[in-house]
């Protein structure tokens, strides 16, 4: 290993950074019930709920934090944040009946996403609000309303395509929503059906960062109240989605220089830094770079709770440069949000066991194979890069010098592409057989959206732990119900 390590070292909160500094737990855990091995921290999503309720506080909003259920399928986690005073926001017919049978009432949750008739049937069956997409969506919900004489139920209209006068800043293109240019018609049908809807307010939903395109769309909401108003209906609240991101890494200054490594070893300036040359989206054309690097914002110095902060305080650029959240304020209009990832930040972790460290010539990466498969730990697939942290088995380091080591990281299938992370990876110390390696927060997204039982190997197995005074408890996930750790928990 040639230069000095280019660590991504993971940012730890007080209860990841308690749990993996109880190395005879984790042991114990995956002694028990296998490598891989997902551990999901309940207490955690509680906390960072706390931590958006402070904001809206701060901004004097009321409104509803609505936890995106698609980022994780964890029981325990969703039946934790039941206990608390948040909603949950549902975007499949499954995951409707696991947030009822989780504890959450009907005037708790939000049917979004792509419907199929099934999904709409139990959304309009259970009064929950559903955001609808189109007309069409609509006239299915009120037809449904009709044909089961139901109550009336509470709809918001979600829109896209925001565009805001004067300096052209557009918002993405989303498959979602309906056009806000095209509102007229929407509401028409509004009118048509209002003895089956009432229009509660509108939405939004961008994949996007960019705090100015989100001001854009929420301009954008502000004005489409307005036209609500206007046609006599009464709506009271406006939803802004999710997207408040995660910071991963402790150290911008490690993400900088390895992006910016990782453009030199592109180029040939360097010596690569990935298995098989990758470049993450990043390619040489003759001496020349080409692309864009394909990889979530892994050190943020904005995110979470303080981005929705941020942008609450973000001038209102076509309506007088008032903070968005006065003007929300102003007309007494709720504030919902949809947050995902965020909620699930510092909320879980997962193990997987060292089967094998093999040396290559001298000076090279050490290869090390894990009882493990990419599609379990399945950080790169959403662009995060993060060093795992060497949990190791009592007593397996003594005959290790202590120095950093470069690794390549690979998974247990019979397949070229089965590599737990493409990059090289620089660990504090060389890994034996039988340690662990903790990839930490990857609660979010990265436990769930991939995994597979290719090759008849099992896919991990996921437990909810808390602290008990200063040890550690835990109990399989679907096991986990808030009537266990509440009152035990710090």
């Amino acid at each position: 290993m040639g230069g000095r390590p280019l660590y991504l070292e993971p940012r730890l909160g007080p209860r990841l950074g308690s749990l993996l500094g109880s190395p005879e737990v984790l042991h114990m855990l995956t002694d028990a019930l296998g490598s891989p091995l997902h551990v999901v921290v309940p207490d955690q999503i509680a906390a960072n709920l706390e931590e958006f309720r402070s904001v809206y506080g701060s901004h004097h909003l009321s409104g509803q934090v609505f936890f995106a259920h698609k980022a994780s399928r964890s029981s325990a986690l969703l039946r934790r944040l039941a206990a608390t005073d948040a909603g949950v926001d549902v975007a499949s017919l499954g995951e409707l009946q696991h947030a009822l049978g989780a504890g959450f009432t009907p005037d708790r949750i939000l049917a979004t996403g792509p419907k199929n008739p099934e999904f709409l049937w139990l959304a309009a069956r259970t009064s929950v609000t559903v955001s609808v997409d189109s007309c069409g969506e609509l006239e299915q919900l009120a037809g449904l309303i009709r044909t089961y004489a139901l109550s009336k139920i509470r709809v918001l209209l979600r829109l896209s395509g925001f565009e805001t006068p004067g300096v052209r800043v557009l918002s993405r293109r989303s498959r979602f929503g309906t056009p806000a240019g095209e509102l007229g018609p929407l509401l028409d049908a509004v009118g048509r059906h209002n003895d089956a809807v009432d229009l509660v307010g509108v939405a939004y939903h961008l994949d996007t960062t960019s705090l100015d395109e989100k001001a854009v769309a929420l301009e954008g909401c502000l004005r489409a109240l307005e036209e609500c108003r206007s046609r006599g209906l009464q709506p009271r609240a406006v939803d802004i989605g999710g997207g408040f991101g995660v910071k991963y890494l402790a150290n911008g200054e490690q993400w900088e220089q390895y992006t910016t490594e990782l453009t030199g070893a592109v180029l040939g300036n360097r010596p690569s830094l990935t298995w098989g040359g990758h470049g993450y989206g990043l390619r040489n054309e003759s001496g020349t770079l080409r692309g864009s690097l394909g990889l979530y914002p892994a050190h943020r110095p904005v995110a979470g709770a303080r981005y929705l902060d941020q942008l609450l305080s973000h001038p209102a650029a076509s309506l007088g440069d008032r903070p968005l959240g006065a003007l929300l304020v102003e007309h007494l209009y709720d504030v919902h949000t949809e947050p995902g990832r965020a909620l699930l930040d510092q909320c879980g972790l997962t193990l997987a066991k060292v089967l094998e460290v093999r040396d290559q010539e001298a000076g090279g990466e050490l290869l090390v194979r894990v009882a493990a498969k990419a599609d379990d730990i399945a950080l790169e697939e959403h662009g995060v890069l993060m060093d795992p942290v060497v949990v190791p088995r009592s007593g397996a380091d003594s005959g290790t010098d202590g120095r950093p080591v470069a690794v390549h990281l690979f998974g247990s299938l019979c397949l070229e592409t089965d590599l737990i992370t493409r990059r090289t990876v620089f660990l504090p110390r060389r890994p034996e057989p039988g340690d662990l390696l903790a990839f930490p927060n990857t609660a979010a997204y990265c436990m769930d959206f991939h995994t597979t039982r290719a090759q008849r190997q099992p896919g991990a197995r996921k437990v909810a732990a808390w602290q008990d005074g200063g040890s550690w408890r835990w109990c399989l996930d679907d096991q986990y119900w808030p009537t266990i750790p509440v009152g035990e928990a710090e």
